[in-house]
């Protein structure tokens, strides 16, 4: 049975050039950690984090001095899902095609290209929660169209990345397709573009304005918001420093109403936005909440509760949904690992199976055939994770 799925390669690859051209934006964007080992749900993938560089001073001597000891750091990505695609076919069934019809393969053919386009879909839909949940700060006005005009956000979140210490290199933008829209207005490009002979990291890249790759999503996130209303700091005798994460509230019995993670919010006199990672479910009780590193950008002084608003469309006090339409990232910030799923040491009943490796997107997939009573099934899986390892590298669009 060596050959079966062999000779289904051409079916295969049609299926994954079909892929590559869905609106995965997230995927080419960011780094990847894929190979075609196995890994089980749960399962931690570990990686390597460099330290920072040594820097001394230059002092001539006959002798080569002694390197500086490093430690190497490591974190790990956890395998959270592990999904099949699959479908089947009776002996009846491909004779039917063969005999008036287009042929199974043909059909075949497809039906892989939508298995591999579910399983891709899935993937990228992970990726842009991820991207979201991570940010460190924001940018934008919800209720605004993003690029309708000009490109200035652009520079804005490039100036967020940098000044959190960004690599300004490999920078990158993923939006909806609403703000794709808008900038191929702006930008007059043709969508019709042959990726088939562009580098890798130029897969589906529409621009660079300012030096980052921007690409379209078709996965993109929303988010309804929290309902505070008189939220504000508890005036700690010391301030806040710039830096800081956890933001004490005031126990106020004149606020109400709740500040949820993935919310975006201010605080008086602070122009900066920043992305909540841990909530509170009701802001008069004196609890508090946790904002995404680097944290705060502005010092707050003590002894003055400072007023904490949640950023909204501006529609009425109570509307607090937006969409985020981007989110820029240096590409290191955000780690996809990709495995095949697991199998037990003895195997299981398929007749064949292969792995196959997107050349456009890294990912690899894993096909198997399960051959029944006059009956088959083939099966697309991939088991995978993704990790904001790097949350003051990426920042938000919001519009």
């Amino acid at each position: 049975m060596s050959n079966t799925l062999t000779n289904l390669i051409p079916d295969l690859y049609a299926g994954l050039d079909t892929v590559s051209r869905e609106l995965a934006g997230y995927i080419p964007a960011v780094a990847r950690d894929a190979s075609v080992e196995r890994a089980a749900v749960n399962q931690a993938v570990r990686y390597h984090i460099a330290p920072e560089a040594n820097l001394g001073d230059v002092t001539p001597s006959m002798s080569v001095p002694e390197p500086t000891d490093q430690t190497i750091g490591s974190d790990s990505i956890t395998i959270t899902k592990s999904k099949w695609s699959e479908f089947g076919w009776t002996g009846e069934e491909q004779r039917g095609l063969d005999n008036n019809g287009p042929g199974y393969l043909s059909v075949q053919a497809d039906q892989f290209a939508q298995s591999l386009r579910k399983l891709t879909n899935a993937v990228e839909a992970d990726l842009a929660a991820a991207a979201v949940a991570g940010a460190s700060r924001a940018h934008g006005t919800p209720g605004t169209k993003v690029f309708n005009t000009n490109i200035d956000d652009v520079s804005q979140l490039r100036k967020i990345l940098i000044d959190n210490g960004a690599p300004a290199t490999d920078l990158q933008l993923v939006t909806d397709t609403t703000g794709g829209a808008n900038l191929r207005t702006l930008y007059g490009i043709n969508a019709d573009r042959d990726w088939s002979n562009a580098a890798f990291q130029q897969q589906g890249v529409l621009a660079m304005p300012h030096g980052l790759n921007l690409r379209e999503t078709g996965q993109p996130q929303s988010h309804t918001g929290g309902t505070a209303a008189n939220a504000q700091t508890d005036g700690a005798s010391s301030g806040y420093a710039v830096g800081d994460t956890t933001i004490t509230l005031d126990s106020n019995s004149a606020a109400s109403g709740t500040i949820l993670a993935g919310d975006v919010v201010q605080f008086a006199g602070d122009p900066n936005k920043y992305v909540v990672v841990t909530g509170d479910s009701d802001v008069s009780d004196g609890g508090s909440i946790v904002i995404q590193e680097p944290g705060l950008r502005v010092a707050q002084a003590g002894g003055t509760p400072v007023a904490i608003t949640i950023v909204n469309d501006g529609t009425s006090s109570a509307d607090t949904d937006y969409e985020a339409r981007g989110v820029a990232f240096y590409r290191n910030a955000i780690v996809l690992a990709s495995r095949a799923p697991a199998l037990p040491q003895e195997g299981d009943i398929a007749s064949d199976r292969m792995m196959i490796t997107d050349p456009r997107s890294g990912m690899s997939f894993e096909v198997a055939m399960y051959p029944g009573y006059r009956k088959v099934r083939l099966e697309v899986a991939a088991a995978w994770g993704q990790k904001v390892t790097q949350p003051r590298h990426s920042a938000l669009l919001i519009g």
